[in-house]
């Protein structure tokens, strides 16, 4: 079992707190899951906001984890207890992960832990943030980001989005969408996709909700961008603006997307030779295909298929 980490503290965001724990400590049926508990280096009963009064395992040390979350942090205090400060640095010293929901990203950042790396935090805070700690590479309006062994969230439901990802590295896409299902929350919103939108993506936004489902159902007959506009009844220059500004990226990259996530999907079912899988997702060849896979997985599409094919 991975072991989890999950650093409470006076005055905890709750709603942070209950996304960590819905991930990685609610009992599941599979055979490999978490070992998770609710940690703190600091002693007896803690307040959450809203009065909730949790108890945490006492701590002096995370030798025994291998996972670190941090749901929250405060946005307005410089203090970080010394002895908590040196056995996170240790933790992430050894290559451990650690997982920062919303504000979490506070604590690593006043820590040191983020010089030189990329993260986020919930929009609300990231003027402060990035005037706090300018040696972060702060990514703005994102969902989520990674970063070697340290991951951070947006805000709120954002969290959900990191947690099944995480899920979806450790345990493969089948296990992340199952678990997503029972969220009842989408089982993938990629983590360059915009926090917010001010404005509808058309007018008629139905119409383009068609359009993604209709690409999805189509994914394997190779369409393009172009149909894609085709199909919103918009011009290809129209059709890029108004996507890029909705999903926080460009309609290409999410066409391909959705064509590795099928990938995904099947090789941890089928034994397909390269040239049938990139047919089966609307690839071209085997080449464009190891090329997206690598660009968006990080590994050749046999080594994720020998990790998470399932029987």
């Amino acid at each position: 079992m991975l072991k989890v980490a999950i650093l409470a503290y006076e005055k905890i965001a709750t709603f942070e707190l209950a996304c960590a724990i819905e991930i990685f400590a609610l009992p599941r049926e599979y055979k490999r899951w978490y070992q998770s508990d609710v940690v703190s280096f600091e002693r007896g009963p803690l307040e959450a906001t809203g009065g909730i009064k949790i108890t945490a395992k006492s701590i002096q040390s995370l030798h025994r984890y291998d996972t670190l979350v941090i749901p929250s942090w405060t946005t307005n205090s410089k203090h970080v207890r010394l002895d908590m400060a040196e056995k996170i640095n240790e933790f992430a010293e050894q290559g451990k992960r650690i997982i920062c929901f919303c504000s979490g990203s506070f604590l690593l950042a006043q820590i040191g832990l983020l010089q030189h790396k990329q993260a986020t935090t919930h929009w609300r805070y990231s003027e402060l943030f990035k005037a706090r700690f300018p040696n972060v590479h702060f990514v703005d309006d994102v969902l989520y980001t990674h970063d070697h062994n340290i991951s951070c969230s947006a805000g709120s439901a954002a969290a959900l989005d990191l947690g099944i990802d995480i899920i979806r590295q450790d345990f493969g896409h089948t296990i992340a969408n199952q678990v997503a299902r029972r969220l009842v929350v989408s089982p993938h919103r990629s983590g360059g996709q915009a926090q917010y939108v001010e404005t509808p993506i058309v007018k008629n936004s139905g119409s383009f909700s068609a359009t993604l489902d209709w690409a999805i159902e189509n994914i394997s007959d190779a369409i393009s961008v172009s149909e894609m506009a085709e199909q919103a009844c918009m011009s290809r220059r129209s059709f890029d603006r108004h996507f890029k500004k909705a999903l926080g990226t460009s309609p290409k990259a999410w066409l391909n997307q959705q064509r590795i996530n099928l990938a995904k999907q099947i090789l941890e079912v089928e034994d397909l030779s390269i040239e049938q899988l990139a047919n089966r997702v609307g690839y071209e060849n085997g080449i464009t295909l190891r090329f997206n896979f690598n660009k968006y997985v990080g590994v050749a599409p046999s080594q994720y298929q020998t990790q998470f094919r399932t029987g």
